[in-house]
């Protein structure tokens, strides 16, 4: 199988292209130049593997939350690609791609959503199949939801833009954090291959981002003072 995964919600551009058994991969600080980068790499890993991309069985994305430019980038992305080739698409929640990524079973994924609160979910892995514990949702880093068991490990950049707030609520139920942690277009690979494989992929033009926060806009006096969503 031939699919090509891309995540765009943070900083971080990540994109990943499997043909068969191998796999090629790019990833990096992009900053706010995703759109100018993003269609250059997805052809250059199209070269390194040599393929077209009609050769490709499906475009899988990191569909949010996350920066609200960044999900649409990586929609749009899908769907341009796909409506061009004919390929179907499949968006990851952004938080279950961060679980994913980090390689633990228990997972506590927050990604920093600005504006002094996190986009937060809990998963727990158990065989091949991840169980969610708390739905996506954004809220402040003090206000996350309560969860039983301890194990578990808080993974993404909620964990270090918050720290001292999220050790509060879940300190005692901690085995380990991971701050630096990523969602990676490979875990996106990963959280659909038995997807595509089954047929249950859709048309790319219903490939849609994942929005939590409704705002999608800042204030004049607010981008002033530096802030971000």
């Amino acid at each position: 199988m031939n699919l090509l995964a891309f995540d765009t919600s943070t900083e971080y551009l990540s994109l990943a292209l499997i043909k068969g058994d191998a796999s090629y991969v790019f990833e990096k600080n992009a900053g706010q130049t995703h759109s100018q980068i993003i269609l250059p790499q997805i052809e250059a890993l199209l070269s390194q593997a040599n393929l077209q991309l009609s050769d490709l069985n499906g475009l899988a994305f990191g569909a949010g939350p996350g920066s609200f430019t960044g999900v649409r980038i990586a929609a749009g992305v899908a769907q341009g690609l796909g409506l061009g080739a004919n390929l179907p698409v499949l968006g990851v929640c952004t938080l279950l791609a961060l679980a994913q990524t980090s390689g633990a079973n228990k997972v506590i994924a927050c990604l920093d959503a600005r504006m002094g609160e996190v986009y937060h979910a809990a998963y727990e892995k158990i065989g091949e199949q991840w169980q969610t514990h708390a739905e996506p949702t954004v809220c402040k880093p003090e206000a996350v939801p309560a969860l039983a068991g301890t194990g578990w490990t808080g993974a993404g950049s909620g964990w270090q833009a918050y720290t001292e707030s999220l050790v509060a609520v879940y300190g005692h139920q901690l085995l380990a954090t991971q701050p630096a942690c990523l969602p990676s277009a490979m875990a996106v690979i990963a959280l659909t291959k038995a997807d595509f494989a089954g047929g249950r992929a859709m048309p790319a033009g219903v490939a849609l981002p994942i929005y939590i926060r409704n705002r999608v806009a800042l204030k004049t006096a607010e981008r002033a003072l530096g802030e971000q969503l």
